[in-house]
């Protein structure tokens, strides 16, 4: 004799279930909707930092509640279809210029740690080519509302250097971490 309580259990079980991976695959949705997202890196603008053909993660929701800082990695709408990867260098109000491979902002000298292995790889030269603000864009300081970025392979970046400055409302968010290939798994 069957026993009907254990074809209602398996059915209340299954229901259980599919109710929990839609709730886990609506939460899932709503994250990479929302608050996360992840880009495939093309071009060598970054290098060594992040390379070509690597995966990230990017925090769309930080600057909804607070404004980019110096040296963030970000990601921001370039075209209406193409999407770069850049480092913030300059903030509104920031005075810019690069002399002797050396990053002055506000007339002070800033050290770029994350150069530093390139550096060291580079046997030629210098990385950035001296340049004011006021050379390259005609503006003496950061407009409000808007800023400078560079990519990290200095000799081979279309950045704010050639695109001029990026308005806030374009950036997507602020890379967060390399995840694909998983031998070079890190944290920006």
């Amino acid at each position: 004799m069957k026993d009907p309580f254990k074809k209602k259990n398996w059915k209340l079980e299954l229901w259980s279930w599919t109710k929990t991976f839609m709730v886990v695959f609506i939460i899932a949705v709503m994250i990479r909707g929302f608050m996360f997202t992840n880009y495939v890196v093309y071009g060598q603008s970054m290098m060594p930092t992040i390379n070509d053909g690597e995966r990230i993660i990017v925090n769309k929701i930080g600057y909804e509640i607070s404004q980019p800082n110096r040296f963030d990695l970000i990601i921001f709408h370039a075209t209406e279809d193409t999407d770069y990867i850049k480092r913030v260098i300059g903030l509104p109000g920031d005075k810019i210029r690069y002399e002797e491979d050396t990053l002055y902002i506000n007339d002070d000298p800033h050290d770029e740690e994350f150069l530093n292995q390139f550096r060291e790889e580079q046997d030629s030269g210098f990385l950035t080519d001296d340049f004011t603000l006021e050379d390259i864009t005609g503006e003496l300081t950061v407009p409000e509302g808007h800023i400078f970025v560079l990519g990290d392979n200095r000799q081979n970046s279309i950045d704010s250097r050639q695109i001029g400055f990026v308005p806030m409302e374009q950036i997507v968010g602020r890379a967060n971490m390399a995840y694909w290939p998983i031998q070079a798994l890190r944290i920006f």
